[in-house]
């Protein structure tokens, strides 16, 4: 018997808006539905400019989604072959070479093999090992043709390519940047536990988010942002259950299954959200271990907070968690 627990929506959460403030300009929230989660939108000004922000992530939506027969990175899957174009074209060339830096734990042509598990259709199956043995030769991002300067994307025979995995983020960062065109100085975009700050909050304090525990009850601690993002990713958020079992989104590419890396959960704090988006998908597949390395390497583009199977909270030096429970540095 299979047991389905998709989890969508909020995975982070905001606390902590401004009040009390007898100067505090007014707050415009808006709540929406788009890229497969619940988005909420606090923006400081005009109301309309909280419309052109959901304006701006369904656009995006619409020309970035894998699932839209009208999308180019859908027309390129069905023909192996095609252009891309505007925002599509940018986020290609950041998603490639994300694959890269993260050598293949980010990897965008795995799709075959998520839609293999149900995770783009919602009918969930636990695919056959003959299946992921026919569809592992497709995944290495590297046989991915793509010309920068003409945005012509050649996929080998069978190959199918998806940037959902950083989409969101690229979706947020653009936003924002569409915001602050607009004048806007404050505001908080929360694109279903993906939390994107403008500025500070109206008087001037630092915006406070709590990061989810996975297991459940209190969150796991907070962190205070300025102009920066938080985004957690974690095998608690969307998965399913077959037989006592549980089969999260987040894939290893090098297995075709889902990622049992040690983590439960990553958490990437960045000013840079497309960054930050490919991270925590790539921090859980690496596991404890890698992922430590990797940010030793590159420590000024971002910090981490994880959790792992076994209990144990790590916070990358330098990253400030307020928290309750015991951690390591």
């Amino acid at each position: 018997m299979q047991k389905v627990l998709s989890v969508f929506g909020c995975f982070v959460l905001i606390f902590a808006l401004c009040t009390g403030c007898s100067r505090t300009p007014q707050a415009e929230k808006k709540t929406f539905y788009a890229m497969n989660t619940t988005m909420e939108f606090t923006v400081y000004g005009s109301a309309s400019l909280v419309d052109d922000a959901e304006a701006l992530i369904n656009s995006l939506e619409d020309e970035l989604s894998v699932t839209k027969d009208t999308s180019e990175i859908a027309q390129i899957n069905q023909n192996g072959s095609g252009t891309v174009t505007g925002s599509t074209a940018g986020l290609m060339g950041k998603a490639l070479a994300m694959c890269s830096r993260t050598n293949g734990t980010l990897d965008i042509s795995v799709y075959p093999i998520v839609r293999a598990w149900g995770f783009t259709t919602g009918s969930y199956k636990v695919p056959s090992e003959e299946e992921l043995i026919s569809l592992l030769p497709l995944v290495d991002y590297t046989n991915v043709q793509y010309d920068e300067v003409t945005g012509e994307v050649i996929l080998p025979a069978g190959m199918e390519i998806d940037l959902g995995s950083i989409a969101k983020g690229y979706a947020g960062q653009q936003a924002a940047e569409l915001l602050r065109e607009k004048g806007v100085t404050s505001a908080l975009l929360n694109l279903g536990g993906n939390v994107q700050t403008i500025g500070s909050k109206p008087d001037g304090t630092a915006w406070t988010v709590a990061i989810e525990n996975p297991d459940g009850g209190a969150y796991l601690g907070t962190v205070q942002i300025t102009d920066q993002c938080v985004v957690t990713s974690g095998g608690y958020q969307r998965y399913f259950e077959q037989d006592g079992v549980r089969y999260w989104h987040i894939l290893d590419p090098e297995t075709g299954k889902p990622a049992r890396s040690g983590m439960k959960s990553v958490t990437i704090v960045s000013a840079d959200d497309t960054l930050a988006d490919a991270l925590s998908t790539a921090l859980f597949v690496m596991g404890p271990e890698r992922a430590a390395d990797f940010w030793r390497e590159h420590r000024a583009e971002f910090g981490a907070v994880w959790l792992t199977d076994d209990g144990r909270l790590f916070v990358t030096e330098g990253l400030t968690l307020t928290t309750e429970r015991e951690y390591e540095v």
